[in-house]
C-alpha cells in the first residue's frame, strides 16, 4: 500500500495516522477532518498530512479507513465518491459494531466499484479526540477483520498487513459473531461500569473516599456518552442476553446476602475470580 486515507480525526483516526507514519514508512497516510480546529490539533499532535479537503486526502488512496461514528460513514463515503473515483479502493472502518456498517455501506461500496472489508481494532481509551492520539495505541491489540462479501484473500491480506504493521494481532470472523462477542466483552462491561458509577457515586461527595477498585471498575464510564449510546443502540439485540444474565447474577447475589450464605457467595465470587485470572 502506497497511500492510505484516514477519514476521522478522533482518537483512533489520529493514532492510526501517527502509527502508519512511524511504522510503515513506505506508505503515505493522510488524515481528513471536517473542522479546521480538529485538523490543526492533529498537526500539532504530529500528523504530517491532515486537511479538511476531502479530495486532497482521498484521491489516489488505495485504502480508505473510516474512523468516524458509524452513523456518519455512509455520508462520508458518498462525499468521497462525489469528488473522485473509488474504483478498486479497499474500504475498511474501525466501528465497534460490524453488522451495521456492513449493511449500511455494502450496496454503495459495490456500486462504486470499491471493496468493503470490516475492521475493529480493540484499542482505545476513555479519552476522546485527536489530542489523545498516540503512535503505540495499537501495540498488542486484537483487531477483528470481517470479510462478509468474500473478497479475495489478497485484499484481506492488504487490510491485515495495515493493522499488523501498526501493532495489532488480527483475527477473522463474521459480522454476526463479532457483534455477539462484543456485546459480552466490550459493550456489557461499559454498561456495568456506568451502573457502578451511578450507584457508587450516587453521593458525589463520597468520591473522595474512592480507592483503586472504584476507579478501575468504572474507568470506561468516562467514555464519550454520545458515541457509546450509538454503539449500544446499534448492538441492542446482541446485548439483550448478557444484560439479562447480569440481572440474574445480581438477583442471585442479593438472595445469597439475604440468606447470609457465606459459603455459596464465596463459591460465586471464586468462579468470577477464576475466569478473570485466566484472562
Amino acid at each position: 500500500m502506497k497511500r492510505i486515507a484516514v477519514l476521522g480525526r478522533g482518537l483512533l483516526g489520529g493514532s492510526i495516522a501517527l502509527a502508519v507514519q512511524s511504522r510503515l514508512p513506505s506508505a503515505t497516510v493522510a488524515l481528513w477532518g471536517r473542522r479546521e480546529q480538529g485538523v490543526s490539533d492533529a498537526v500539532c499532535r504530529g500528523v504530517k498530512h491532515a486537511s479538511t479537503d476531502l479530495r486532497a486526502v482521498v484521491e489516489d488512496a488505495e485504502v480508505i479507513v473510516l474512523a468516524s461514528p458509524v452513523g456518519a460513514m455512509l455520508e462520508i463515503l458518498e462525499a468521497c465518491a462525489a469528488c473522485c473515483s473509488l474504483e478498486g479502493v479497499l474500504v475498511t472502518d474501525v466501528g465497534s459494531v460490524k453488522m451495521t456498517p456492513r449493511d449500511l455501506l455494502g450496496p454503495t461500496v459495490a456500486r462504486l466499484g470499491a471493496k468493503y472489508i470490516g475492521s475493529h481494532p480493540m484499542a482505545g481509551s476513555e479519552q476522546a479526540g485527536v489530542s489523545s492520539a498516540r503512535e503505540d495505541l495499537f501495540d498488542g491489540a486484537a483487531c477483528i477483520i470481517t470479510n462478509d462479501f468474500k473478497h479475495p484473500e489478497e485484499d484481506v491480506s492488504a487490510i491485515r498487513s495495515l493493522w499488523q504493521g501498526i501493532g495489532c494481532q488480527c483475527y477473522a470472523t463474521s459480522s454476526e459473531d463479532h457483534d455477539r462477542v462484543m456485546a459480552r466483552i466490550s459493550h456489557m462491561p461499559h454498561i456495568l461500569a456506568s451502573v457502578g458509577a451511578l450507584v457508587g457515586l450516587n453521593d458525589p461527595k463520597q468520591g473522595k473516599f474512592a480507592g483503586n477498585g472504584m476507579r478501575d471498575t468504572t474507568r470506561v464510564a468516562s467514555g464519550h456518552p454520545e458515541m457509546w449510546a450509538e454503539i449500544l443502540m446499534r448492538n441492542k439485540e446482541a446485548l439483550r442476553e448478557p444484560v439479562e444474565e447480569a440481572i440474574t447474577y445480581l438477583r442471585e447475589m442479593l438472595a445469597l446476602l439475604d440468606d447470609s450464605s457465606d459459603e455459596a457467595l464465596a463459591e460465586l465470587l471464586a468462579k468470577a475470580k477464576d475466569l478473570r485470572d485466566k484472562l
